[in-house]
């Protein structure tokens, strides 16, 4: 076995206190709905801010921003638009503010504010959200499902578990084998405890991961100094061209095969579809996922912006000291590690096999704990906004509207239970990890966003353009991969296209939503957009100014705190590097965008939010 007794001693103990702490706050999850869907809307913002970040420290993620800075380099940071990483920026700004005034326990629970109870497109409109939700939470556990057993399978070789297991597990379903006995644990700890337990265990988690990711960028550090890296011309420079032009031929050969698969070699295109699909997806606000059930979880909308904050500044500096640690030394030894799988060489292991081959005895329990803590907390997010829509947005609204304290609570874990299974099964006929985050990011949320854009903006926009616009979206996302041999994002402006034009075509042949639920959205949320006409009955109504002037800047300093994200990014890299002038001219633009964002947006959420709330 790779790992020695004491790691398998820490490993054992964190994950006993998991499924303790669960139940440990079981009593109090169960006092009421809020209580265990969003811990009674009591928790701080700066421990909701950290558990987010926690979430988001995933462990497919993790492996494959590893895989991605040890192919791409600098080149790397870009990436993650794919999600898009910026959407926080757009949250922190103003979006968590305008969602968080609605005090909704979900996002399909939102859509009343904005399009009412009754009405023509209103109940599918609910119910198309609550379908996307479960499917974005089941491809997300599917992809945290294979990641996970990726992981696992190099420090527990099958060889020497198989003689323990009563029946035969073929090869290439071992992956998915450790996939299932740790989602099992995930669940026990999540359903049992509710949000409480999720955030507390995502404060837990988030301590050993930060431990974790020091130990490993000073130990690469250690092994960097006085060397360099056999790395292709262009590695070091986050800018780019047209083309990637980065050739691996006299370095590792193999990489080349790689990049060819990703598809990102014609970079500016790339990277231009990335921009143009990444503002739409974060105007259009979070998706109903995890993300959304923390900023629905804080005590106020400014608690709300602050939270959405809080996240780039604790996830980016430790999470890519631990992604660049692991990169140097998959660089420095690569021929000392183990990457063959059943199917060749699968980069997506370089992660484990560092670990493997260079943290010592006792940091390796700690580590390997740290990024099972990594995949049970984002699981358990994603599990708990799922069961959020299963008991408010279908039981409790079609099934069961006068349900008991207790009726909600067992619904609770059945949901909790069912969705999990889901989840696994889904994950059973995954490959890789690339392919369904891929699928997730660009196809099935290419599909989200119009609707969730027109929805913010746009007064005349009702709940039937809403379900047309959905439906149109997520239909072509699950169809269109059956008839593209292509890069998902390359077909988004089609996805998108057809999106928009169910939402229009759907908006105009159903009546306008009734003038008082949009004045009561619009008195409420005061949203920046193509208001007009409702704003002025209001005006004229109660004789006071209504117009949300901070579209410009909001705007700006969505601007300025994208740079200052990228910023984050690069400082733990060029540490970790050891590339002192570049660290030094970060670190100034940084301080510079710090101060700025300090005056005009820190300083002005308490005038310009929290009294329009």
């Amino acid at each position: 076995m790779r790992l020695s007794t004491l790691d398998i001693i820490i490993i054992i103990g964190y994950l006993v206190v998991m499924v303790t702490l669960g139940f440990m706050l079981k009593k109090r999850a169960q006092r009421n709905k809020e209580s265990y869907l969003l811990g009674g809307k009591k928790l701080p913002w700066y421990m909701l801010g950290l558990s987010n970040a926690s979430d988001m420290f995933d462990i497919s993620g993790t492996m494959w921003m590893v895989t991605l800075a040890f192919v791409y380099g600098l080149k790397s940071i870009w990436i993650p638009w794919l999600w898009p990483v910026f959407n926080q920026i757009f949250m922190m700004m103003y979006l968590s503010i305008w969602l968080r005034r609605s005090n909704a326990t979900t996002g399909a629970e939102w859509m009343a504010t904005r399009f009412g109870l009754t009405g023509e497109g209103v109940r599918p409109s609910h119910i198309i959200v609550v379908v996307f939700a479960l499917l974005s939470g089941l491809g997300f556990m599917a992809y945290g499902f294979i990641g996970l057993g990726k992981f696992v399978e190099i420090f527990l070789p099958w060889e020497l578990v198989s003689p323990y297991i009563p029946f035969h597990v073929d090869s290439q379903f071992v992956p998915h084998f450790y996939g299932i006995i740790f989602s099992v644990l995930t669940v026990i700890y999540a359903v049992t405890g509710g949000m409480t337990s999720i955030v507390i265990g995502d404060l837990v988690k988030y301590t050993v991961t930060t431990v974790a990711a020091i130990v490993i960028a000073i130990i690469a550090m250690q092994h960097l100094a006085g060397r360099s890296l056999n790395v292709p011309a262009g590695w070091f420079n986050p800018f780019f061209g047209w083309t990637l032009d980065m050739d691996w031929t006299p370095h590792i050969s193999e990489v080349n095969q790689k990049i060819k698969e990703d598809g990102f070699s014609l970079f500016g295109i790339f990277f231009m579809m990335m921009l143009f699909k990444g503002v739409f997806a974060s105007l259009a606000g979070p998706a109903p996922n995890y993300d959304m059930q923390k900023i629905l979880s804080t005590r106020s909308p400014t608690d709300a912006a602050k939270m959405s904050g809080l996240v780039s500044i604790v996830l980016l500096p430790v999470r890519y000291a631990l992604i660049m640690g692991f990169a140097v030394l998959g660089l420095l030894y690569y021929d000392q590690l183990d990457l063959s799988s059943a199917s060749g060489i699968d980069f997506e292991r370089l992660l484990p096999a560092a670990i493997v081959e260079f943290v010592p005895v006792g940091l390796t329990g700690l580590l390997v704990a740290a990024l099972l803590a990594a995949f049970m907390g984002t699981f358990a997010g994603t599990l708990n906004a799922a069961q959020a829509y299963i008991v408010n947005d279908i039981y409790l609204k079609y099934v069961h509207p006068k349900a008991s304290s207790k009726s909600v609570r067992n619904m609770s874990y059945l949901s909790g239970v069912s969705i999990a299974f889901l989840g696994i099964l889904l994950g059973l006929f995954v490959d890789d990890i690339n392919s369904v985050l891929q699928w997730i990011v660009s196809a099935l949320y290419g599909g989200y966003i119009a609707s969730n854009i027109l929805k913010w903006h746009w007064w005349r926009f009702n709940a039937n353009g809403f379900f047309w616009g959905m439906l149109a979206g997520v239909a072509s996302a699950l169809v269109f991969p059956l008839f593209f041999d292509t890069l998902d994002l390359y077909y988004f402006p089609l996805l998108f296209i057809i999106s928009l034009a169910g939402s229009i075509v759907g908006t105009f042949t159903a009546p306008p939503t009734d003038e008082n639920i949009l004045k009561s959205f619009y008195r409420t949320v005061k949203p920046w957009g193509f208001w007009r006409p409702i704003r002025r009955q209001l005006e004229q109504e109660e004789g006071v100014e209504f117009r949300n002037k901070n579209f410009g800047k909001d705007m700006f300093n969505v601007a300025i705190g994208i740079i200052g994200q990228l910023c984050l990014t690069l400082v733990p890299m060029y540490l970790v590097l050891q590339s002192t002038m570049p660290l030094v001219v970060t670190l100034f633009i940084l301080g510079g965008i710090i101060i700025i964002l300090k005056k005009t947006w820190w300083n002005q959420l308490e005038d310009d939010y929290e009294k329009a709330s």
